[in-house]
């Protein structure tokens, strides 16, 4: 057996860069610490839009693959050495935005029976054993059915991680002390846009975005959690621009394939929605509160060592 880290956070995803642009900062500064952070990504991103001209040519599976190397570079900028993706690569494909007629391919995410989803992702939790899970609000953020699936995949696992009697081949129960959604406080966003303006002409952008472009925006006081990533900014920046097909960057401004310039942001911003809240005002740490965050000798030495191959290999399995 090989002990645990005494700090474990697991954060799941829809696609290759949304870690990145909602969590980069985060996730770089619990690397550091010597937490163990697990991403756990969805899809590959298929039906991305690609911005560079010279990978143009890129779609599909061959686009997918791209995105998943594009990953494996990101998880090495930020530091984090497990990186999975959700029933393995390419289980779930990319599901298109909502309406279009890619929702309805029965390989998409969005078509995926929930418990089935969960049930992969339980297998990771009562493996990894994580205190704190990461992932987006009912809504994905910004409506998008990748997002959406990816909420109720992690909510839904971790109420399954927990029940004695789900899946005993999946390992002993295990029930995360806190769950946190991806947020941005008004006043933040707002403030940033601000900045952007006065800026626009000297970046490679023609315009910028809106309120509206930035997923997650919600009233500050449904704000709980902020974790200052400001000394992290460097491996944030670096690991959206290994997301090269999909972001291009200008720190501190960023844009995606519609080329519109928001601000990239290195304060990142959560709301804690099960678990104990630390302190009457805003958490500075996502384990704040957490009681027994002690080392625990459960990781078997095969599945410490199928991890440390595949950070070897490049950071994704």
């Amino acid at each position: 057996m090989t002990e645990l880290p005494a700090g474990r956070l697991l954060l799941v995803h829809a696609h290759p860069d949304d870690e990145a642009i909602n969590n980069g900062a985060t996730m770089a500064r619990y690397a550091a610490t010597g937490a163990q952070v697990t991403l756990v990504t969805c899809t590959r991103g298929e039906l991305g839009e690609v911005i560079p001209p010279g990978l143009a040519h890129l779609s599909g599976e061959r686009l997918g693959e791209h995105r998943l190397a594009e990953l494996a570079e990101a998880m090495h900028e930020l530091g984090v050495r497990d990186a999975r993706s959700l029933g393995g690569a390419g289980r779930y494909e990319d599901s298109g935005m909502m309406g279009l007629p890619d929702n309805d391919n029965p390989r998409c995410f969005w078509r995926a029976d929930v418990d089935e989803a969960a049930a992969h992702l339980v297998g990771v939790i009562r493996e990894v054993r994580p205190h704190v899970l990461v992932t987006y609000d009912p809504d994905g953020g910004y409506g998008h059915p990748d997002h959406i699936q990816a909420h109720r995949v992690a909510m839904r696992a971790a109420d399954l991680a927990a029940e004695p009697d789900f899946r005993t081949d999946l390992g002993a129960p295990w029930t995360i002390a806190k769950i946190y959604w991806n947020r941005v406080p008004r006043s933040v966003a707002e403030e940033g846009f601000a900045r952007l303006k006065d800026v626009l002409d000297e970046l490679p952008f023609p315009a910028a975005a809106t309120l509206d472009d930035v997923p997650g925006v919600v009233d500050d006081p449904v704000v709980t959690t902020e974790i200052d990533g400001t000394d992290r900014a460097a491996a944030k920046a670096a690991a959206m621009r290994a997301h090269a097909t999909q972001i291009e960057v200008a720190e501190p401004w960023f844009a995606l394939s519609n080329r519109l310039a928001q601000p990239l942001f290195l304060v990142e911003y959560y709301e804690l929605v099960r678990g104990e809240r630390a302190g009457t005002g805003r958490e500075t740490d996502l384990f704040a509160g957490i009681t027994d965050l002690s080392a625990e000798s459960t990781f078997t030495d095969s599945a410490f060592a199928e991890i440390t191959e595949a950070t070897t290999e490049g950071g994704t399995r």
